[in-house]
């Protein structure tokens, strides 16, 4: 045993860090001058000296029907109330009080993935009718009211966020599942939350063809039923009014056509409900590999404040900005960045059907030539397969961007700098973001116009979120340990999510129990909020963010995290995807095997492995060697683009993968499984 303890250099909460902090980029002038915020005071007022009243910042950018008396309510800690006795519409915030000033303003640009098909420019007048009639639709047709619940499963048309926001205006309880997800994924959501109304399309693009939705849907209801839940309404949005484009039949009784339905509440208006700001305005599911998934409740008040200043000063979007977040309004992304905040601030945003690759590598680049985008914010995993298959496509185009956000997992530095150079010209200022579905907006950035960018860093707490590392036993890692642990939050902050649905334990069990100082205080400082996240924090205060705790491979007593390893492998310029997965080991415990997708045409050999191998080597140490270097044609993506680590971890584990056929190329499972076990 005390040999043992001999090869361990850190404790299970940690990760050794082996690599060295990346030089900054400064912001141009050009932008700093235009910024929305470049008064680096807001540090300050947002400090925890001020907290939780600095966030009155935040509100003040929405109107109010009436104003609160307690700006956070700690009586139910940690389910956090914000701006209680506050009265406010997250409807009338996105579209309404635009009316006077923009009202032949584009609201939408819906970009179909055919590109034969026009380009469709949805005004804040267009909205507002749009907005107000399937309000009344909802209130009429289906009966719903404040508090009810309803399950939209919906592709990226304006079909829905008309849908969100009509929802809102009347109070009722969206929950939006990503339209890749199966009919069974569904009736799980429709179960928990207790809809019996479905909202959902016949038919969408998806890599040129049009995919069937529709049947979806009848899965979705027998399966609800099958458990208890029934659907009295499916409201069925054609992706061609008036046209049948799905071979699945409608159920008489059951399914209705939206648009037919619409034509009754042509031209009506409905006044939109003076929710109390701690009503819940959406639940947005949590889709883990394991267990039931976790309905986060998002409230209406705190919510929309901090996406509408998050997006302001983080994004930095003014009204006349064309935006476009390319992410899917079915996972929080966006909801919050690209229908909540942007409209919220009045900007035109971009909602793209369809694959950013179809027809070629080139398209996302003549979208932002067509519509003069100028921020542009995307994930990783997008950034990677534009570099993988059209590294030179963004300099044959002529559009400029001012800003671009990265979200959704940490961004290799070799890809950042791609990112930086080639898709932004050396000219756009980068926020690399990092936040969660439960945290509703942002938790650590650069404001841009006040902090350096730093490839591979997130950059330090957003203003009013205050990050702390812990180890296992609560320990605090100092900023510049060259140890990493689990980052949490010390203070609450209006975009965090009230509770799980249904299920206030479960709730504070995996959020909140781990670092609890008194499981009975009121006190929000005894309620530290743990990500289930690994980071480390650098001399400067900017925190790199390592992925899940579980995303950890212990190699000899070793924690290395596996985000470190697939950097390094992206160092090497041959490839161009890497994905880290742990393998058994009898004597190490664990070892990695590394999968790599090479850039197009660059055939795979064993000098190319040996070559990656080596560089691993270099910049981590022979302790994070590789069991073997797997060069793949492709790596399993989900619909969403996410490499499905899942899967390759059972492929050298020699276990079951799974349903693949969910998988947005269940092929490639086929063909390195016959690689790796053979």
């Amino acid at each position: 045993m005390a040999e043992k303890k001999e090869v361990v250099e850190t404790s299970e909460a940690q990760i050794a860090v082996h690599w060295g902090e990346e030089a900054y980029y400064e912001p141009s002038a050009e932008f700093i001058a235009q910024a929305n915020m470049t008064d680096s005071g807001i540090y300050e007022r947002f400090s925890l000296d001020n907290f939780p009243n600095c966030f009155k910042e935040y509100a003040d950018l929405l109107d109010w029907y009436e104003y609160w008396d307690t700006i956070l309510d700690t009586s139910d800690a940690p389910c956090w109330k914000w701006f209680v006795g506050g009265k406010v519409n997250a409807s009338y915030n996105c579209v309404d009080r635009h009316l006077a000033k923009h009202k032949n303003k584009t609201a939408i640009h819906f970009v179909p993935e055919l590109e034969e098909e026009k380009t469709e420019h949805v005004t804040f007048q267009e909205l507002y009718v749009r907005v107000n009639e399937m309000a009344a639709l909802l209130q009429d047709f289906c009966g719903l009211k404040a508090g009810d619940r309803v399950t939209l499963h919906l592709p990226m048309t304006p079909d829905l966020p008309v849908t969100m926001l009509a929802c809102a205006r009347l109070g009722v309880i969206h929950s939006q599942v990503f339209g890749g997800f199966s009919g069974k994924s569904c009736a799980d959501r429709i179960v928990d939350s207790g809809s019996n109304v479905l909202i959902t399309a016949d038919s969408y693009y998806r890599g040129g063809k049009l995919i069937d939705h529709k049947e979806k849907a009848d899965t979705a209801v027998a399966e609800a039923k099958k458990a208890g839940q029934t659907v009295d309404k499916v409201l069925v949005w054609q992706r061609y009014p008036g046209k049948n484009s799905t071979p699945t039949p409608m159920v008489e009784g059951l399914d209705y056509f939206t648009n037919d339905v619409l034509k009754n509440y042509y031209g009506k208006i409905v006044e939109p409900v003076r929710m109390p700001a701690e009503a819940p305005l959406f639940l947005m599911y949590t889709s883990g590999t394991t267990g039931k998934p976790k309905g986060c409740q998002h409230g209406t008040g705190g919510y929309l404040a901090y996406v509408t200043g998050t997006s302001k000063f983080v994004q930095d979007i003014h009204p006349e900005d064309v935006y476009w977040c390319m992410a899917d309004i079915g996972w929080i992304t966006g909801h919050s960045y690209i229908v909540y905040g942007p409209l919220a601030l009045a900007a035109s945003t971009v909602i793209y059907e369809g694959i950013p690759t179809y027809p070629d590598a080139g398209r996302c680049w003549r979208i932002a030539q067509d519509l003069d985008v100028n921020i542009f914010h995307t994930a990783p995993t997008a950034i990677r397969a534009l570099r993988k298959v059209g590294p030179d496509e963004p300099a044959k185009y002529n559009y400029k961007f001012k800003h671009m956000t990265t979200v959704g997992e940490p961004i290799e530095p070799e890809v950042w700098k791609w990112y930086y150079n080639v898709v932004g010209r050396g000219e756009a200022a980068i926020v690399d973001t990092w936040w969660q579905t439960e945290t509703g907006g942002f938790l650590c950035s650069t404001i841009p116009a006040l902090k350096a960018m730093k490839p591979g860093s997130a950059g330090p707490g957003m203003p009013g979120i205050h990050p702390v590392i812990y180890d296992d036993e609560g320990k605090e890692l100092p900023a510049g340990a060259g140890k990493a642990g689990n980052i949490c939050i010390r203070n609450p902050w209006p975009g965090g999510f009230q509770t799980i649905w249904g299920d206030r334990d479960r709730f504070v069990s995996t959020y909140y129990e781990r670092y609890c100082r008194d499981k009975n205080s009121k006190n929000w400082e005894d309620w530290p909020y743990l990500t289930g996240d690994a980071a480390v924090e650098a001399e400067d205060g900017y925190f790199r963010i390592l992925g899940r705790i579980d995303d950890v491979i212990n190699v000899s007593g070793h924690r290395l995290g596996t985000k470190e390893l697939e950097s390094a492998a992206l160092v090497v310029q041959e490839v161009a995807e890497a994905a880290v997965v742990p393998v058994k080991h009898d004597i190490k415990g664990i070892e990695p095997d590394l999968y790599v997708a090479l850039k197009p045409g660059i055939e795979g050999s064993d000098e190319i492995a040996a070559k990656i191998s080596k560089a691993i080597v270099d910049e981590i140490g022979a302790i994070a060697r590789p069991r073997k270097v797997w060069i793949v044609p492709d790596m399993p993506k989900t619909r969403s683009g996410k490499i499905m680590r899942r899967v390759l971890g059972a492929i050298s584990n020699k276990g079951d993968v799974g349903d693949t056929m969910t998988l947005a190329n269940p092929e490639v499972v086929e063909e390195i499984t016959k690689m790796v076990q053979n």
